[in-house]
């Protein structure tokens, strides 16, 4: 294709393919944006803005399309298949607790629920099932006291005794749950680059002639 060119062409051959390796980049980051907003319910803006384009120089001829390396961690499985990443032992799974816009716990929830006096952490048997439930509990509203028929020792004054409902539960840990979703990050790059990369590169190269020539 260079020797098809004339001097001209060629002299602005390496700024033109550049300049079409970056716009193809942002094309492909534009589509691997749009696919994270319709994969995913409510993506945060973190996660929306974590793909990155670097541009191609004359020198390199390479530009890529990437992602943070935090996101990345979260959203490779979405790619490759396996569970949720989880930030610490156990998958959180909210009950009865606020969420934010993006149904997510907000940060620094979990250890502002630790701090309170009538929230517990740890495991609750059901003894009607059996079944073992580790999270995060509240415990319910203030005591009530209620006089019982008890003598007390000195005399037939009434003592009290402490009636409590159950505990709720606020948050549940679990094991990393199997991921169904899919990105396909990759096929859908390469598909957006085969579709796109004659145009590109014809507007490139207009453009870096027309340049030369002024």
């Amino acid at each position: 294709m260079s020797r098809a060119f004339n001097d001209l062409e060629r002299k602005q051959l390496p700024f033109a393919t550049a300049t079409a390796l970056t716009s193809l980049a942002k094309l492909v980051r534009d589509e691997e944006v749009d696919n994270l907003a319709h994969t995913f319910a409510s993506p945060t803006p973190f996660t929306l803005r974590s793909v990155g384009v670097t541009a191609a120089r004359k020198a390199t001829m390479q530009s890529t399309v990437y992602v943070k390396d935090i996101a990345a961690a979260y959203l490779q499985p979405y790619e490759f298949g396996g569970v949720h990443k989880l930030n610490g032992r156990a998958l959180l799974n909210p009950k009865n607790t606020r969420l934010n816009q993006y149904g997510n716990l907000p940060r620094n929830t979990l250890a502002r629920l630790k701090s309170q006096s009538d929230v517990v952490v740890g495991s609750v048997t059901f003894k009607s099932s059996g079944e073992t439930v580790s999270g995060v509990w509240s415990r319910p509203p203030k005591e009530q006291q209620v006089a019982t028929k008890r003598a007390g020792r000195r005399g037939k004054n009434g003592n009290l005794a402490v009636k409590r409902g159950g505990l709720k539960l606020l948050i549940r840990f679990g094991d990393a749950l199997p991921v169904h979703e899919h990105l396909d990050y990759r096929a859908r790059a390469a598909a957006i680059i085969n579709k796109n990369f004659d145009r590109e590169f014809s507007i490139a190269l207009r453009k870096a002639m027309t340049t030369a020539r002024k």
